[in-house]
Order: C-alpha cells, then sequence, then structure tokens
C-alpha cells in the first residue's frame, strides 16, 4: 500500500514519510518553563494566571506541541479526514516525549466518545493514539471502563473557558472499581482549555484513582 499510495509529509507534501526529518525538527514545540498543572509556556513561577485562579482534579496536564503548522494539519487529517495511519507517527512523538519528561503512568486511558459520536466518525482518535502508545511503551491500555455520558458540543465550537467548563460537567462516569489505587494517564489529541481532561480526571477520582495526568500531542493558547 506505501508503494501505491506513500504516506506524505503533512509540512512538505514530501513523500515516503508523514512527517519528514525537516518538517519534524521544525514542529512547534512547547518550552519550559511550564505551568506544573495546566502544562503551558509561562514567564515565570510554577502557575499560570488560569490555573491560579481555579481548582483542578487532574494533577496535570502536557502536550509536546502546539496546535499550529503540521501538527495541526496532521490532527486534522488524523480526526476528520479519515487518515488513520497518522496515529502511529504522532504515537511516536508521544512516546519520544514521555522518555524525555516522565509522568505516573500505570494505566492508559483515551479520553472516550460518546457512542452517537463515534458511530458517526467510525474510531475515537485517542483510541488510536492510545493504542499505538500502549505498543511502544508497554504500559497497558485499558478502554470501556471510563464512559462518555453525554453528547456534548465539540470543545472548538465553544467560545470560552467557562463554557467549555460547563459544556463537560458530569459528561462522564467511570465504571466499577478497576481503576482504584491506579496511577493514570489519560490520552487524547488536543487540550483546548483542559476543561475534558479535568472532567475525565473528576470521573476517575471518583472511582478511586490515585493520581491522574493527561497527554495530548498538542495545546491551544
Amino acid at each position: 500500500m506505501d508503494f501505491l499510495f506513500p504516506p506524505r509529509c503533512v509540512g512538505c507534501g514530501g513523500k515516503r514519510k508523514f512527517f519528514c526529518c525537516s518538517c519534524q525538527a521544525l514542529l512547534p514545540r512547547l518550552h519550559p518553563p511550564l505551568c506544573v498543572r495546566c502544562g503551558i509556556s509561562i514567564v515565570a513561577g510554577t502557575l499560570c494566571s488560569g490555573c491560579k485562579q481555579k481548582s483542578m482534579d487532574i494533577d496535570g496536564i502536557r502536550s509536546p506541541f502546539l496546535f499550529q503548522g503540521a501538527v495541526r494539519e496532521a490532527i486534522h487529517q488524523l480526526k476528520y479526514r479519515n487518515v488513520k495511519a497518522l496515529a502511529a507517527p504522532l504515537a511516536q512523538l508521544l512516546g519520544e516525549y514521555l522518555a524525555k519528561n516522565p509522568l505516573p503512568a500505570e494505566v492508559l486511558v483515551p479520553v472516550p466518545l460518546h457512542p452517537r459520536r463515534l458511530r458517526r466518525r467510525g474510531y475515537n482518535q485517542a483510541s488510536l493514539l492510545a493504542r499505538e502508545l500502549a505498543r511502544l511503551s508497554s504500559v497497558p491500555l485499558i478502554e470501556g471502563v471510563l464512559l462518555r455520558l453525554s453528547d456534548t458540543s465539540p470543545q472548538t465550537k465553544t467560545k470560552s473557558a467557562e463554557e467549555r467548563q460547563r459544556n463537560v460537567t458530569r459528561a462522564f462516569s467511570c465504571r466499577g472499581r478497576e481503576f482504584e489505587g491506579k496511577h493514570l494517564l489519560i490520552i487524547d489529541d488536543v487540550c483546548t482549555s483542559g476543561a475534558t481532561l479535568n472532567a475525565c480526571a473528576t470521573a476517575l477520582k471518583a472511582a478511586g484513582a490515585a493520581s491522574v495526568w493527561g497527554l495530548t500531542v498538542a495545546r491551544e493558547v
């Protein structure tokens, strides 16, 4: 299939790889110092202004890249254009980030889609990323325990952080006590405000999780 339909770099359009060496070197990265809670770049201190003003259940969120340029194009192709093969190189980038910046993770948990949206799209991009990352990292993946109860509007269509928070309040639930005492790492493609990841963490900690961190490919700022 690669011979007949070779992958094209999402940055420059060159053949053979989704990220050529030149474009991968130019991917827009988040540079320290980082907010210890949400993971965005800050000038000084330990918390950004947003995290100083609100309490969160999630222990922290990390993202290697800014949601710009080739990273944005790759996520859009994975999420909306059915280019599921992009899950592997994006997970590879996540694996490389984790190797250099370890997070407490006994289990990987993808952010779930509501069944109605899953039927419409045909797949969950967060699950594809988590499965590839589990294969690369040997950290086990558990799906089907964290559930999405309501088919909320996409976070990208909301206009403010407050609206995003309301949009996902009580949107998730955890079935059973499988995560009790475990250190969990939630996987998603993009972090917008952190509201979705935090809502997942609320449900997971209510089910007894010891800690919950979030890891996404990219971060909107």
